[in-house]
């Protein structure tokens, strides 16, 4: 196993928190962002589709120091270029963005690079195949982000941890009573978005989260 994916297998478990502007209006983004960490998200996800450069550029950068003040991993969702320009460690990418290899040539060879394989374990052995660090699998249940999409099942957890290498991210409508049965099929981490942040006490609903990793 090399450097980088050892590393993506100690960083990438437990809460994974994916921000939402709809759920964290500007005078209340770092702030609600700080209380999915204090709850013990270990990964958080800036996704923000948005075209306000300025302002993404500004909060990726907060993010990024709230992520090393904790401990945790920062990740930025589909923009490399943002990536590469605050040095975040890792990036997610999803199958019609740009390419593992095209997000590799421009971010270089530490950073680790997670992709979007919805209910397939084909998408996930060609993302392992072309360098990725982890997948992402679901929607596992109906979720506000993504209310049509196709479910994954946790059989599909169980054959990837037979036939991957690397660390496994469920996704899509997760509690913390399904991510339970989840986490026991083969998720190494629970990535959530309004299970925490729709919460009206972020940090208590990370923290229900985050205790089923003991």
């Amino acid at each position: 196993m090399s450097e980088r994916r050892a590393r993506a297998h100690a960083l990438i478990r437990g809460l994974y928190a994916i921000t939402d502007a709809a759920l964290m209006p500007p005078p209340a983004f770092a702030a609600r962002a700080e209380a999915a960490l204090r709850g013990g998200a270990q990964v958080l996800q800036y996704r923000d589709k948005s075209n306000d450069h300025d302002r993404r550029g500004r909060e990726a950068v907060g993010l990024l120091s709230l992520c090393r003040q904790y401990g945790a991993t920062l990740v930025i969702n589909d923009d490399v270029h943002l990536a590469r320009n605050i040095g975040a460690p890792a990036v997610h990418i999803g199958q019609g963005d740009t390419s593992v290899q095209e997000a590799r040539a421009l971010l270089g060879p530490e950073i680790i690079i997670g992709v979007t394989c919805h209910n397939s374990l084909e998408l996930a052995i060609a993302a392992q195949l072309a360098g990725a660090d982890y997948v992402a699998f679901g929607a596992f249940h109906p979720s506000p982000s993504k209310p049509d999409t196709v479910l994954a099942t946790p059989d599909l957890l169980r054959a990837a941890k037979k036939q991957l290498s690397l660390p496994v991210v469920a996704i899509g409508g997760i509690t913390p009573q399904t991510g339970s049965f989840l986490l026991r099929a083969g998720a190494d981490a629970l990535a959530v978005i309004s299970g925490v942040f729709a919460a009206p006490d972020v940090e208590a609903a990370a923290r229900r989260y985050a205790r089923l990793f003991g």
